[in-house]
């Protein structure tokens, strides 16, 4: 009994109110606690000071006027045991096909190293610390919201027959599977401010015509996809650039760089060989209708009536009866069209008119520049949900003012709509649970600094898209990869390749790299949620749209590595690189890819 209240005792939190520190620290590295005053003295081991300390367990104590307001025991393990809890979320959801226990599984992995390797102290912290943390950012409040009120205008829609509107309007234009996805492709292109807003809207709206047209809701989130995160990641106005710009300029003021941030930001827009030619890879694969891998099978049953193969579980399924509309309704394409283009206006002038707010008086330049800073600037969170909740309202107000539904049936059918979206959300939150777990565990910290070291700078634009790429792979977050090396490469970029000649291009491809690699490691990860909202949006299995996809995402990676990233760096034009790699991606896709009957 003793032994099990003990157990008990140490599966509760031992910090201080003003005391933090992590439970787990990594052998070599110093040990990091907050909360600390001038004068406190901490003690590891029964020794001051916070040196890196070898692996195993430790004592630490901190004293403050004498007194002792914190006392505890920490662990210390290397650095790859912080790659266990992405590798066994990843690996299980892969074999099992079961999002939900394996992504719990890698939370509570890194519970057990955050919380001394106590099962019943992991198992609680999990639930009470890690899965509430994780919804406690208001940005991620607001994408669940924002999730929801998208599910509950798009259940508006379907019930008063504007989805199957879209649909028949639709039709006239579509002929083919072939155009359907051509179709898909553009509308991805045209949402370019927003990622999130572009994976919701572009797999809303296409799936019902996909469907009518046998293309495999796997095939649907391929391309929702592959040209949400890399249209917005590039483009000139997005929710993107601000962030981007800030940690390019944070990096170059650590190493005393005068450089403009935004105008590096620019002239690396057209290195960016792996988000570029993700885009062109999938308008490759439409246009001739080829496909290999995985997808190629899905296309196949598809075409034989079934879009989901036998046992999927999709994240989201708005083909339920209570979203059917009624026979007698008549299907107005203008009930699904005017909500999402309430949607997308509404968020546009969001961003817009906060990012006017919160930049103030502009500086003078290029009217672009100011534009972007505009933009950078918005508050992408709030429009979201204006834009969202504008949506709802307008698809409420047109069924009722053309009476195809009652009040009631309207709102009824909106909360059909929210529990369809359920599903997806709950994977969300795991999977930023998970997030919150590794940053804890500095999981992409230890990969960097693991994975850097000193060669021919020409190589480092190279070496960064790869360890970019795992990062945000293990991690599912791409912003967070940017936030963990940005700052670490390009001061290692800077110190590499200065006083050489080949230090502009060096520098560029590094900036480069970094986002591309990133988007890269999102695309394949089943624990992003972009991967996941895609997913969500195109109704697919979750675990069937990574499988599919992640042959397509690395050939582009292959491809982009050893035709554009390293040819670049090593002085070849860029306009020979890029039709080198165009030809490239082309020829192989011939080559290998067969045609769909």
């Amino acid at each position: 009994m003793k032994k099990f209240l003990l157990f008990l005792l140490l599966a509760l939190p031992v910090a201080s109110a003003e005391i933090s520190l992590s439970r787990f620290c990594i052998t070599g590295r110093e040990v990091r606690i907050t909360g600390l005053k001038k004068g406190d003295i901490v003690k590891i081991d029964g020794r001051e000071g916070k040196k890196p300390l070898a692996s195993g367990f430790h004592r630490l104590e901190v004293l403050r006027d004498g007194k002792k307001i914190f006392s505890g025991k920490l662990l210390s393990l290397p650095g790859i045991f912080t790659l266990l809890p992405p590798l066994i979320a990843i690996l299980l959801a892969l074999v099992t096909k079961d999002v939900f226990t394996s992504l719990f599984l890698g939370i509570f992995t890194s519970a057990m190293l955050l919380n001394l390797l106590n099962p019943l102290g992991a198992f609680l912290r999990s639930l009470d610390t890690y899965l509430v943390r994780a919804l406690l950012s208001s940005d991620k409040i607001s994408i669940v919201l924002f999730t929801l009120l998208l599910g509950a205008m798009v259940g508006v829609m379907s019930k008063s027959g504007g989805i199957e509107g879209i649909v028949q309007a639709l039709s006239r234009k579509v002929r083919s599977p072939k155009t359907t996805q051509l179709y898909t492709w553009l509308l991805g292109i045209f949402i370019f401010f927003d990622d999130y807003t572009n994976t919701l809207i572009v797999g809303n709206t296409m799936r019902p015509l996909a469907d009518r047209w046998k293309v495999s809701r796997e095939k649907l989130a391929y391309i929702v996809d592959s040209t949400a995160a890399p249209v917005a990641s590039v483009a000139l106005i997005s929710t993107w650039i601000g962030f981007e710009v800030s940690l390019i300029g944070e990096g170059f003021r650590h190493v005393g760089l005068t450089l403009d941030p935004y105008m590096v930001f620019l002239q690396t827009l057209p290195i960016r060989f792996y988000v570029i030619f993700a885009l062109f890879f999938g308008f490759l694969i439409i246009i001739t209708g080829r496909e290999f891998g995985p997808m190629f099978k899905a296309e196949l049953r598809a075409r034989q009536g079934k879009v989901l193969r036998d046992g999927a579980i999709p994240l989201a399924d708005f083909e339920i009866a209570p979203l059917l509309p009624p026979p007698h309704i008549k299907k107005r394409w203008l009930n699904g069209l005017v909500p999402v283009l309430f949607v997308i206006a509404v968020t546009f002038a969001g961003i817009y008119f906060t990012g006017m707010k919160a930049a103030g008086a502009l500086p003078p330049g290029p009217f672009i520049k100011k534009i972007g800073l505009i933009f950078s600037s918005g508050n992408s969170f709030n429009s979201l949900l204006w834009g969202a909740f504008s949506g709802f309202l307008v698809a409420i107000a047109l069924a009722l003012i053309q009476r195809l539904l009652k009040l009631r049936e309207a709102v009824k059918a909106g909360i059909e709509g929210m529990k369809a979206m359920l599903t997806a959300v709950v994977i969300l939150s795991l999977a930023w649970a998970l997030s919150e777990t590794l940053m804890e565990l500095r999981t992409g910290d230890y990969l960097a600094s693991a994975l850097s070291g000193k060669f021919d700078p020409r190589l480092l634009p190279a070496a960064v898209f790869l360890v970019s790429a795992l990062i945000s792979f293990s991690t599912g977050t791409s912003w967070g990869t940017m936030s963990i090396v940005y700052p670490l490469v390009i001061p290692l970029a800077y110190t590499l390749a200065k006083g050489t000649p080949h230090f502009h291009r060096v520098l560029l491809g590094v900036v480069a790299s970094v986002l591309s690699g990133a988007v890269f490691g999102d695309h394949c990860s089943p624990i992003s949620d972009t991967t996941i909202m895609s997913s969500m949006a195109s109704s697919c299995d979750h675990v069937d749209h990574v499988k599919t996809q992640i042959p397509y995402a690395l050939t582009v990676a292959v491809f982009s590595l050893f035709f554009g990233v390293l040819p670049y760096a090593f002085s070849l034009p860029y306009l020979a690189t890029v039709l080198l790699e165009a030809g490239a991606l082309t020829a192989f896709l011939l080559l290998v890819g067969k045609k769909v009957n």
